[in-house]
């Protein structure tokens, strides 16, 4: 499986270990969008993240991540649902200003007012608010990002590697759990029962061993390295207890209705004065590429009836 999402824990109960591998769902994401390397990089690293944390997100809903920009880029957007489907875009202001060597603060943060946010939206499945956290743009990598959020507003500790190219992406989340105490397990590496938990001083010392063993990977390791060879190697001499493997997909919920929607936002006489100037408004998905064209009469429709999800037309 390419595509595989997989959660292990320690088995003092000190931290658990998520690791995501993206090989043709990355490919069908890139392929109306041909972005720059550096770009592309970034990208593909916040999509990792996004993955490993929306695993641990309680209801049935979806994670964005955005990194706002003041420079070249405005944009890097990913959204992961509950069910692990991801989509991701970037928007840029000026291709022609992106450098080869471009890097996270050179692209987003060059006048110092890059954001990074965080958006949780539990859709109709349970009676939570949407979340929204905004926090300055801090750390050279998405990793760094990533770890100063969850430290500073989630107040927990927890350590991300990430890497991408054109072909894969790849990440390794590591979070510090509360000593609630470890699961005892027998020859096998299986769960045996509850034992008592580890005094503070263990757990701090298993957590500082595991950080440092994942501090050794390489971003090329990891992309070259399937989830089970990466985490034989790393933790050798670790008990890990697998709690999970899901399969991830790329996927755009995009539809002609949610398209009429946006353009009938926009007003009826901004629509007629694009309709003036072409014979059709065109519009395409940033997230898939999907093209959805809407004529005279599918732009006066607009403003007197409404459009279900199969793209046919309801009246008010």
């Amino acid at each position: 499986m390419t595509d595989t999402f997989k959660k292990y824990l320690m088995a003092d109960g000190s931290a658990r270990i998520q690791a995501v591998h993206l090989e043709s769902a990355w490919q069908t994401g890139l392929a109306h969008q041909p972005y720059p390397e550096c770009i592309r990089n970034l990208l593909g690293e916040l999509g990792a993240a996004a993955i490993l944390l929306t695993t641990n997100i309680k209801f049935q809903g979806s994670l964005v991540l955005q990194l706002q920009g003041d420079g070249p880029v405005s944009l890097i957007v990913v959204e992961c649902t509950s069910d692990l489907s991801f989509r991701a875009t970037v928007n840029l202001r000026d291709p022609d200003l992106v450098p080869a060597d471009g890097t996270l603060q050179s692209l987003l943060n060059a006048n110092g007012s890059g954001r990074f946010t965080v958006l949780l939206d539990p859709g109709k499945s349970t009676q939570m608010a949407p979340y929204q956290g905004i926090v300055p743009l801090e750390g050279d990598t998405v990793a760094q990002v990533l770890e100063a959020y969850m430290r500073n507003s989630e107040q927990l500790d927890t350590r991300l590697w990430l890497a991408a190219d054109g072909q894969r992406v790849a990440g390794v989340l590591l979070q510090h759990l509360p000593g609630t105490g470890g699961v005892a397990v027998d020859d096998g590496g299986r769960p045996a029962g509850a034992i008592q938990g580890s005094d503070a001083e263990a757990r701090a010392e298993s957590w500082n061993r595991i950080t440092q063993l994942a501090s050794t990977l390489g971003g090329q390791e990891m992309l070259d390295t399937d989830i089970d060879t990466l985490m034989r190697r790393l933790f050798w001499q670790e008990t890990l207890l697998e709690l999970e493997t899901r399969p991830v997909r790329w996927h755009c919920p995009c539809s002609r209705a949610r398209v009429g929607n946006m353009l009938r936002m926009l007003g009826r006489e901004e629509i007629d004065s694009l309709l003036q100037e072409r014979e059709k408004v065109s519009v395409s998905c940033n997230f898939c590429g999907k093209p959805y064209e809407f004529d005279a009469v599918d732009c006066a429709g607009l403003f007197v009836e409404n459009l279900d999800e199969s793209g046919s037309r309801t009246l008010h």
